[in-house]
């Protein structure tokens, strides 16, 4: 059957399965959005107040569904406006698809209105960019980008269309979703790029020398990265951990694949890492790392990395191996497929001398966190925790909220932290919040934002309000750039240089504008009562809402512990003398 280029983007949408895509309309884009009206009972669209919004919407329902997530935009500024979305997306290896709509195929580099070169622009952020010319192509672009998006480490891919491809008619033919079929597809068609996502298997001998490092290591330390829960390969962690006694510590990225409350947890590592995974990562013989990829925030000075240890690297992407530390023995493939074979061949051993040292490790807690303060991070971390516990998801925005979350919530859930780990995006988080709770309406969702952050994104309480989602605001509110403040602090003298945020919004009063209940919170009590009335609104109601709490907490509250930049992980501030 013969079908216009807008009505074969909804075909090949509802082929792929998807429901819910997050965008802005725009000319260019036109097309596409009659569609979407036509066929509004097959696919809900989420009208977000920017694209970068629609973006992280996109992206925060991915992470927390495990599906593909979609975003569409117009062309010109429409387009650009996604960028920071689809970096922040390739950063944490998020599957995303971005459609955009160019300018028509005879006023392409012409310097047309809002034309851009979408594509050129986002190559080096995205797994593959297409520009489709022909109406005739369309259909396999669109396929292939779904594909490629989620197959190996997954990532964002971005269809630009011209105008008149998307009024151009072709014949469609509907294709029953295959993934070993298309797959194969894909990799005769883009050779190296689909091959990279299909790695050869692992061989026996291979698997036979991982094997036989983690028998040997004395002082073995599992870190695991955001690749676990990429692979969902949570369950074989555990069973891992488990049947060696090995200790798990965990990238930002890491966070949820394993139980924060299991017995062989140790944190967060890195530069505001635990000292028990600092330390533990430091002193091991045997680093198995899973899924994970050696950033600067987890190594901090490479050279002075785990001298004493080895490196197990087990990770989809070679492009991985050997990058940022050298590895002893590297597995390239599916981390579920690998642990599996992998995890029969480790000899099962109790608990052992190295397991107590770092079981002594874990009671560090900077005396500063005992401190008593009206209302302290850490109050309003384990407080929401003790109300939703793993009911709820988690989203955040970039700073020392970011860092308190990974750090005082005990998260057990697989996908239940959504954070920008990589590129470190303010204004993530209110986005991200709302593809969460439109791919998980069943879950509690808290957004915890800096008052920075929030300065960023909060044009999206129209969404949030709008949709009636029920999502619980809580702004960590010390009235500046709590990061920026700290490093200000600890490394430049107190030249509190720009960060001192002392000016509006009222947020209370710019939530009430929206028509979203808001409250303030200055101490323990009102927080207390809050969230009470927040969970009332959002959770228990019949017709639930969203709320918003404005938090007040101290402005030099720091996060630690901390390790100065250019420092080796184990040498840790994990006091500071606060005058």
């Amino acid at each position: 059957m013969k079908l216009t280029g807008a009505q074969i983007v909804i075909e090949c949408l509802v082929e792929q399965g998807v429901d819910t895509v997050f965008g802005y309309p725009g000319g260019a884009i036109l097309h596409i959005y009659d569609e979407l009206y036509k066929n509004r009972h097959r696919i809900r669209h989420i009208l977000t107040a920017h694209e970068q919004g629609a973006a992280h919407a996109a992206d925060g329902y991915s992470r927390s569904t495990g599906k593909t997530g979609v975003v569409l935009a117009t062309s010109g500024p429409g387009a650009a406006n996604l960028v920071t979305g689809i970096a922040t997306a390739y950063m944490d290896s998020v599957p995303l698809v971005a459609i955009t709509c160019n300018v028509a195929t005879h006023l392409l580099g012409k310097d047309s209105f809002q034309e851009i070169d979408i594509t050129g622009i986002t190559m080096p952020i995205t797994k593959h960019s297409y520009i489709v010319r022909t109406v005739e192509q369309l259909a396999a672009a669109i396929r292939e980008a779904f594909i490629i998006a989620s197959a190996g480490r997954p990532g964002p891919v971005l269809i630009d269309i011209p105008k008149d491809v998307t009024a151009a008619l072709a014949e469609y033919e509907p294709v029953k979703k295959n993934g070993i079929t298309e797959l194969s597809v894909c990799i005769h068609k883009l050779g190296a790029l689909a091959r990279a996502a299909n790695p050869e298997p692992v061989s026996e001998k291979e698997i036979q020398r991982a094997a036989a490092l983690i028998n040997q290591a004395e002082r073995p330390v599992i870190c695991a990265g955001g690749g676990v829960l990429c692979a969902r390969a949570w369950d074989e962690l555990q069973i891992l951990a488990e049947k060696a006694s090995i200790p798990v510590c965990q990238t930002l990225m890491g966070q949820t694949a394993f139980p924060a409350a299991h017995p062989l947890c140790t944190g967060m590592v890195g530069m505001h890492g635990t000292k028990a995974s600092n330390t533990a990562i430091s002193n091991s013989d045997l680093i198995i790392a899973l899924g994970m990829r050696f950033s600067d925030r987890v190594i901090s000075n490479a050279a002075s990395f785990a001298p004493k240890s080895a490196v197990l690297h087990i990770d989809i992407d070679s492009a991985e191996i050997n990058k940022n530390v050298p590895a002893a023995c590297a597995l390239v493939g599916n981390l579920k497929d690998i642990l599996s074979r992998l995890i029969p061949l480790i000899t099962v051993k109790s608990s052992s001398e190295w397991n107590a040292k770092i079981a002594q490790w874990k009671n560090h807690l900077p005396s500063m966190y005992a401190k008593k303060t009206k209302l302290h991070p850490k109050f309003v971390f384990e407080h929401i925790y003790a109300k939703v516990g793993d009911r709820a998801i988690i989203s955040t925005e970039v700073g020392q909220h970011q860092m308190w979350a990974s750090l005082f919530y005990p998260f057990s859930v697989p996908r239940s932290f959504l954070t920008s780990g990589g590129l470190g995006t303010m204004g993530y988080g209110t986005g991200a919040a709302i593809g969460a709770q439109l791919g998980n309406p069943d879950k509690v969702i808290v957004h915890i934002a800096g008052d920075g952050s929030f300065r960023m994104n909060c044009n999206e309480l129209a969404t949030v309000e709008h949709y009636k989602l029920p999502i619980i605001i809580i702004i960590v509110n010390n009235g500046t750039l709590g990061m920026v403040r700290q490093w200000q602090k600890l490394f430049y003298d107190k030249r509190y240089s720009h960060t001192t945020l002392d000016r509006g919004p009222d947020f209370v009063k710019l939530a009430e504008a929206y028509s979203v209940k808001a409250f303030r919170a200055r101490n323990e009590a009102e927080f207390t009562d809050a969230f009470e009335k927040a969970l009332e609104c959002a959770v228990y109601a019949e017709n639930r809402e969203p709320v918003l709490i404005d938090s007040y907490i101290d402005i030099d509250e720091l996060v630690l512990p901390m390790v100065p930049a250019g420092k080796a992980i184990d040498d840790t501030l994990l006091e500071i003398d606060d005058d």
